[in-house]
């Protein structure tokens, strides 16, 4: 069982993986958990440093600490799965986050704001408006009623013959104000016609190429 654990430290941490040597702050932990739940779901390893060196949990109080942070930080609260393993003497918890049914999953800071946050590669970043649109017209039942006006056609025309587009420049060619270009974007998230990228320098659209 102990190559289970060794093979994911392996990988590194990643998109669905990531290393707590311990977990000290319920607020931070809660960003983790949200996170995947907005994203593809994932894995915890706690016991386990950055570096993937085993450390292992020093008490029962981490996985109280962790219960705490998805019933009290998490909004809805976080449902997980954990499994512990000991390995060489020392105990890891695997603890096992599923991708949320309903979006977004919001977090508390320590300002007490309730955010949303996106696993993107190994980092946990926060949500923008477009995302949290996106997020909201996927939980309405009913359809979307897509416009194709001129701000649509010039973007989609520019997207063909460019990588990605920014919502700054997205207004700007378009001549439109940031809200209704937040609801255009969204749109076409959500009907799949495009994809969003969020990154520490912020997000770009891109077109979503035919299988």
């Amino acid at each position: 069982m102990s190559r289970y654990i060794q093979n994911l430290i392996n990988q590194g941490e990643n998109q669905v993986l990531d290393f707590k040597f311990e977990i000290s702050d319920a607020r931070k932990i809660a960003r983790t958990l949200v996170a995947f739940s907005n994203t593809d779901g994932g894995k915890l390893l706690i016991g386990v440093k950055d570096n993937g060196k085993i450390a292992g949990i020093r008490s029962e109080e981490e996985y109280h600490m962790l219960e705490g942070a998805a019933q009290l930080y998490c909004r809805p609260e976080i449902p997980f799965e954990v499994k512990k393993w000991t390995i060489l003497g020392k105990t890891i918890l695997e603890v096992n986050i599923a991708r949320a049914d309903k979006r977004p999953c919001l977090a508390q800071n320590d300002d007490e704001r309730w955010l949303a946050y996106l696993r993107v590669e190994d980092q946990n970043l926060l949500a923008n408006r477009v995302m949290m649109k996106v997020w909201r017209k996927e939980r309405r039942k009913k359809g979307i009623l897509l416009k194709y006006s001129n701000a649509e056609k010039m973007l989609l025309d520019y997207l063909k013959s460019n990588e990605y587009i920014s919502i700054s420049k997205f207004c700007r060619i378009g001549k439109i104000p940031l809200r209704k270009a937040e609801e255009i974007l969204s749109d076409l998230v959500v009907l799949a016609i495009i994809q969003i990228q969020i990154s520490e320098k912020g997000a770009r659209y891109s077109l979503i190429s035919p299988a």
